[in-house]
């Protein structure tokens, strides 16, 4: 039986909707996460643009991922950011991307380093997102603005 007064969790992952490994990375959890449990928004969209503020984040930055534990119960500071927001989401899809969570082992500066360091050159390497149909169409509920 289900408890209606407190649902299930709905994590989100909030990604640059204009970068191309951003939306590779989305694509990846999406075909990992077969419960269909993550869901996922670019930072550029209004619902996201309203949480960052409401979290005394930089609204105008997409340089990082944002994830979200629970976005019906947004709590203070209850955020992940950069490799920490990865670990995370990799953790909820579960499947074959679970493993990459135990990276958390490793230091969150050195991890954190080397995502600044690919974050700042994404475009250069990976070049701007083009859009594309996705190649579920079930995958499109999964999404709270695209």
């Amino acid at each position: 039986m289900s408890d209606t007064a407190h649902p299930p969790p709905q994590p989100v992952l909030l990604y640059d909707g204009e970068c191309g490994l951003c939306h590779a990375c989305v694509r990846l959890l999406l075909r990992a996460d077969r419960a269909g449990v993550l869901r996922f928004a670019p930072l550029q969209s209004p619902p996201a643009q309203a949480f960052l503020r409401a979290q005394g984040l930089p609204a105008g930055k997409s340089d990082t991922l944002v994830f979200v534990p629970d976005w019906t119960r947004p709590a203070p500071g209850r955020h992940l950011v950069r490799t920490d927001a990865v670990l995370a989401a990799c953790a909820v899809a579960g499947g074959w991307v679970a493993p990459l969570a135990e990276l958390r082992a490793v230091p969150r500066a050195g991890r954190d380093a080397v995502y600044k360091l690919v974050a700042r050159f994404r475009y250069r390497l990976f070049g701007a997102y083009r859009p594309a149909p996705l190649p579920v169409p079930e995958w499109e509920r999964r999404f709270l603005a695209r």
